[in-house]
């Protein structure tokens, strides 16, 4: 170590020496490149040849803070303050530092006050000291959030004035991404990197930026920091809450030991490795660690703050509460705990409490948007409505909770009553299930922001999802949603929230796909050409494919790739040995060979029975799509009509069969287009998307005037596909044309789980199912036009009463009758059917 520290010395001071510069240069090049020991040693060097050299005494105390060498930090920057001369403000800013990391608040503060003192008494300041001041007015800001603006603004002087000094640029990065204005900061991130694009620090501000949009280049810019400094330990802390994100504990556990090897004091990496243990239900070694970080700093909430936001994002909602009221017990100016103890209180269906503690979080900082948006999400709860029923609280929007009520009752109903049998437990607590007919208000109430692609969320005991208001008809099946988070309810249960990210989503779509034909998806080509091309992950890998997508369909992928390994492994092994699995994870510390190890099975093997189950499932699509080229994959081919024969349909290219079956059905070709389309479907006939072979050949079918057949492909597309809104409907009209009321009612009764809004489908499905003599169904279906708020009232009353009274409700027909002949007094059918529920009181026989 000495003979390399003795020619890293050699080196720097000899490019110094070259570039006619001072000997701070090769001290702050060392720094950078995270050889902090020879940095301090040439510092020391050059402190001797100066005891009085402020800004290499600032830099000395710098270096030994990031070491925790605290007391000899402290000691340098005191000696600054004591020469009292340019680099003082910088040093009280240093000075400043250590006191609040070591908990003491009340001189931290001091320091703080005497700083923006200086601001306005000095004659004039140099960047440098624009810097101590905007750090010292961004921590009062905890008081008073309005000197966040002045803090920017002084960042902002900073680098302006001084475009070399690279700290200011990453510190107003750094604030801005504190306060949520993420493509402010990324802008400021990226001008620093313009000017110097191997700054380690600058690398790391860029990969918080791009996690903050939920981007998976936030790891592989982390490891380019890393690569230039590999003892940045802000950036081994965030390589570690990557790694917690991913589940990744043993990787995590080692980035937060990589940090301590080079600061001991790390509060951030002690936090890092307590969440680690924590996650891992290693209670003696979390204590260890909590216990060493509050001797440290007693009043260190964000140790706390910390553990509740990884907690949260690993579905620990319960403990995150807990962890959050930890923290602001510690320091009431958390704001941020304040916000992840509402956030997580609303998430547990405690609303009241919930928003009294947004509410001070947002009192205490009014930039944070995911608190704003929540706060005016529970300004509208006023027009939502509860209705308890069973074991669950349904909370509607006031203006479709009598639409949708029935149906939502008698779907959670049956779930429930499915999943208690399926998985031998009863969740303990009410299940609170939530429907926004605004996407917007949804994604807030998921994760605080507009514009998430989710449909749905489950926090345990609450349920939050679009209602079927809220996506355009066709694009979503709510029925499938809800069923699907049902499913996460109970798996959360079981398990206390702790189910590996890819266990419990596979299984939920599992789930789904054998609840209803055609619900949960199925394969879909994209999906094969992923696994062709090496795009899909390993099972043992496959929680990466969630948290960290690698290429825009991964997340859809990995849904339906982990719902396979639930249909694999419940058709080879049964179905009890994923209960006991999922009973296992409650109390695990390897929850990621809890199932393998029931399989008896280690994860290669796993891994590769798995994929040789996909090749066979799919074997005859696989075929067909390997033979396609990129270029043959996005490019459709435009042969000319005349020179298409029967002889040009090769058999083996998926691809080509549908393209060219699709064109000669738009250009009338019908007998050729035939051919085409049913090699395409023979090929891969478990994809039905919207313009697969089934839709395409029902089209055909039908302008050739073969009901039957047209029939057959739509039934066998909308059990594959049930969100195809218009192929239930034309199922329904083929039905009925030949007499099948009882299918014609079950193809519109999946099409009400897609859009429930439609007038006319109600009617139509009211009419099969009163041929079918089902006079409650028909009353529920007549309710729920009514709710619709129908031109003709009067009609929708008496239609309703007269589903009453076929179904045997006199009374509740009377009431019904009387509101249509309110609204229309000479409305003859109504006085009629008033007229017979008169004489059927009348009749001795019915009274009794």
């Amino acid at each position: 170590m000495k003979i390399i520290s003795a020619l890293l010395l050699l080196v720097c001071t000899h490019l110094a020496a070259e570039a006619g510069d001072s000997s701070l240069e090769p001290i702050q090049a060392l720094r950078i490149a995270g050889h902090y020991r020879q940095a301090l040693e040439l510092a020391r060097t050059e402190l001797a040849l100066d005891a009085t050299d402020a800004r290499l005494l600032n830099e000395s105390g710098e270096l030994q803070f990031e070491l925790g060498n605290l007391q000899a930090a402290i000691s340098s920057f005191q000696q600054v303050i004591d020469l009292a001369g340019a680099e003082q403000l910088m040093a009280k800013w240093n000075l400043a530092r250590v006191h609040r990391y070591r908990g003491d608040l009340p001189r931290a503060e001091r320091l703080y006050a005497e700083i923006r003192a200086g601001f306005q008494t000095q004659s004039s300041v140099s960047a440098r000291d624009l810097y101590a001041i905007a750090n010292a007015t961004r921590e009062l800001g905890r008081s008073d959030p309005q000197l966040f603006k002045d803090a920017v603004q002084l960042f902002d002087r900073a680098m302006r004035m001084d475009p070399s000094f690279t700290d200011a640029g990453i510190a107003l990065g750094e604030l801005l991404l504190e306060k949520y204005n993420n493509r402010e900061a990324l802008q400021v991130f990226q001008e620093v990197l313009s000017k110097d694009a191997k700054h380690p620090r600058a690398l790391l501000g860029l990969a918080r930026s791009q996690h903050f949009d939920y981007s998976s280049e936030a790891m592989l810019t982390a490891l380019q920091a890393l690569e230039i400094n590999p003892n940045l330990v802000p950036a081994r802390v965030f390589m570690s809450r990557l790694y917690i994100e991913l589940e990744q504990y043993s990787d995590a556990n080692f980035e937060a030991r990589r940090a301590l090897e080079i600061n001991p004091l790390s509060l951030e990496a002690l936090s890092m490795l307590a969440v680690v243990h924590h996650l891992q239900r290693a209670a003696p070694e979390f204590a260890r660690v909590e216990r060493r970080v509050l001797e440290l700093n007693p009043r260190y909430a964000e140790f706390y703050t910390v553990l509740a936001d990884l907690a949260a994002q690993n579905r620990l909602y319960r403990e995150a509460m807990t962890f959050s009221e930890l923290a602001v017990k510690l320091d009431p100016l958390s704001w941020r705990a304040y916000g992840l103890l509402g956030m997580n209180q609303l998430r547990l269906g405690q609303m009241q409490a919930g928003r009294a503690s947004l509410e001070r979080s947002f009192a205490g900082d009014p930039y944070n948007i995911w608190i704003k948006n929540t706060l005016q999400l529970a300004d509208s709860f006023a027009d939502y409505v509860q209705i308890d029923k069973g074991q669950f609280r349904v909370v509607l929007h006031r203006d479709e909770s009598e639409l949708l009520r029935e149906y939502i009752h008698a779907l959670t109903a049956q779930a429930y009553r499915h999943f208690k049998t399926r998985y031998r437990h009863q969740p303990p607590d009410p299940i609170r299930v939530e429907l926004y007919p605004d996407h917007a208000d949804f994604s807030v109430r998921s994760v605080g922001l507009a514009g998430v692609g989710l449909l749905g969320v489950c926090f345990g005991p609450v349920v939050a999802m679009d209602s079927p208001a809220a996506r355009e008809r066709g694009t979503f099946n709510w029925g499938s949603t809800l069923w699907h988070e049902l499913a996460h309810v109970f798996h959360l249960s079981m398990t206390d929230n702790r189910v590996p990210r890819w266990f419990s989503e596979g299984l939920a779509v599992y789930e789904e796909r054998i609840a209803r034909p055609g619900w949960g998806g199925d394969v879909t080509p994209d999906f094969l050409l992923a696994y062709l091309d090496g795009r899909l992950l390993p099972v043992s890998e496959l929680n990466n494919g969630f948290v960290r997508p690698s290429y825009p369909e991964q997340v859809i992928h990995s849904y339906f790739q982990a719902s396979l390994v639930f249909e694999f492994v419940e058709t080879r092994w049964g179905f009890d040995v994923i209960r006991e699995t999922l009973a296992a994870f409650r109390d695990s510390k390897s929850p990621a060979s809890e199932l393998t190890g029931r399989l008896r099975l280690d994860a290669a093997a796993f891994d590769a029975a798995f994929d040789a189950y996909l090749q066979d499932k799919y074997a005859s699509a696989l075929r067909a799509l390997k033979q396609e080229t990129g270029q043959a994959r996005t490019a459709a081919p435009a042969p000319d009509p005349e020179q298409v024969t029967r002889e040009t349909a090769a058999p083996d290219k998926y691809y080509d069969q549908i393209k060219l079956g699709t064109l000669l059905l738009e250009q009338g070709n019908l007998d050729l287009a035939e051919l085409f389309l049913d090699n395409a479907q023979q090929l891969f006939p478990e994809y039905a998307g919207d313009y697969s072979s089934y839709w395409l050949l029902a089209q055909l079918y039908l302008q050739q005037g073969k009901r039957e057949q047209a029939e057959r492909q739509l039934a066998n597309m909308v059990a594959i596909n049930a969100e195809h809104y218009e192929a239930h409907q034309l199922l329904a009209q083929l039905r009925a044309q030949r007499g099948d009321h009882a299918g014609a009612a079950a193809a519109l009764e999946a099409a009400l789980y897609i859009y429930p809004y439609d007038l006319e489908m109600l009617g139509a499905l009211a009419l099969h199912q009163a041929s079918e003599g089902d006079w409650n169904k028909v009353a529920r279906e007549r309710r729920a036009a009514l709710a619709l708020d129908p031109v003709d009232k009067a009609e929708a009353y008496y239609q309703l009463a007269y589903a009453y009274d076929r179904a045997g409700n006199r009374a509740a027909a009377r009431e019904q009758i009387v509101y249509a002949l309110e609204i229309a007094p000479n409305f003859y059918r109504a006085q009629e059917l008033l007229l017979s529920l008169r004489e059927h009181e009348s009749d001795p026989a019915e009274a009794q």
